[in-house]
Order: structure tokens, then C-alpha cells, then sequence
């Protein structure tokens, strides 16, 4: 079986998906400003475009333009789901000040990762890294893809856009909040969304 080795591509232009644990939560969209101010933050700190970013209740996807001689896009992640964990856990700690996990004021959060569907790993359920204090709220790793061309790039900022409509979120992708679209003077222009 082959193992996945990530391109070693700096400056990339780089469209990922990104999801929860729980595939049937809401969390994202109840917990947007929290999200943002992650992202806000991991920016500040190790700087990266938003070409764009559309956040769903139990996923995201986003492109990003990586700087010129960087492509740890990795490291940005891992504190982007950091800092939104830990801003969840702090927001919902229990009065009495203990942290082990989440708190019953949250219950959407799982509290353990689930089986292994495929891969490598298949069938196996994963524990939790106490040691790094992992939480049961992220899946471990994320799918990215590198944007080769233009077109590829349209078709994947198509798919980010379209994507809140896919999930029979909303009926036009103008009506989702939670979408760099808003923003996106293409969207204004008329780019084709069929």
C-alpha cells in the first residue's frame, strides 16, 4: 500500500477540505467567530492568501495562496484547529473549572475519534492523544489538492462557492453567510456557477 507524500511545492496555490469529527454536526457555523478568529490569528502569525473560503455546519473548504518559499500549509492548519479547539473548550468549560474535555454544555462535540473507514488504517479506532491533548473534534488530517492551472482553479473556487447549494443548505450560493463570495467581485462579474 502507498503512502501519501505531500508535493514539496513552496508558494503553491492550494485548495483544501477540511472537516469535523462528527460529520452530522453544526458546530462550524454555530461556532463561526471562533473559527475566524483562529484563522485570524494563525495568519497574523505565518501570513497566507484566502483566495476562498466557504465554511459548511460540519466542514470547509478554502483555497490559499502560499507565500513565495513556504509550504507549510501543515503548521497553519494544525493551529487553526488548535486555537478553535481550545476556544470551544474555553467557552464551554464547566463552572467548576475543570477542563478534561468538553463540557456536557456542549454535547454536539464527540468525545472519542471514530472507526477508520479506509486506508491504511482501516477498521481501526483511534485513541485520543492525551499526551498532546488532543480533543475528539477535527479529523486528524485534511485533504488538499494543488491548483494547476486557471482552470483548475475556477473549477475549484466554482466548487467552493457552489457547494452550500450541493448540500441543500441554500438555494443560491449568495445566500449562504459563511462564503468568500460575498467578497469576490468575480461573483459580481457573472462567473458562470453551473
Amino acid at each position: 500500500m502507498s503512502r501519501y507524500i505531500r508535493p514539496k511545492v513552496s508558494g503553491a496555490r492550494v485548495f483544501f477540505t477540511v472537516t469535523l469529527v462528527d460529520r452530522g454536526s453544526d458546530s462550524l457555523v454555530q461556532e463561526v467567530d471562533l473559527l475566524r478568529d483562529a484563522v485570524r490569528r494563525t495568519r497574523a502569525e505565518r501570513p497566507f492568501e484566502i483566495e476562498a473560503w466557504v465554511v459548511l455546519p460540519d466542514h470547509l473548504h478554502c483555497i490559499w495562496q502560499m507565500p513565495a518559499g513556504d509550504r507549510a500549509y501543515g503548521r497553519r492548519w494544525g493551529a487553526i484547529k488548535a486555537r478553535f479547539t481550545m476556544a470551544v473548550r474555553e467557552k464551554y468549560a464547566s463552572d467548576d473549572g475543570c477542563r478534561p474535555g468538553l463540557s456536557p454544555a456542549y454535547p454536539k462535540m464527540p468525545s472519542e475519534l471514530p472507526v477508520v473507514r479506509s486506508g491504511r488504517f482501516a477498521g481501526l479506532k483511534p485513541g485520543l492523544r492525551e499526551t498532546k491533548r488532543e480533543a475528539a473534534v477535527w479529523q486528524r488530517r485534511f485533504w488538499e489538492h494543488h491548483i494547476r492551472d486557471e482552470a483548475d482553479f475556477a473549477a475549484h473556487l466554482r466548487y467552493c462557492w457552489i457547494n452550500p447549494v450541493k448540500h441543500g443548505l441554500v438555494e443560491r450560493v449568495e445566500d449562504w453567510p459563511y462564503s468568500s463570495v460575498h467578497r469576490d467581485a468575480r461573483f459580481k462579474a457573472g462567473m458562470d456557477l453551473a
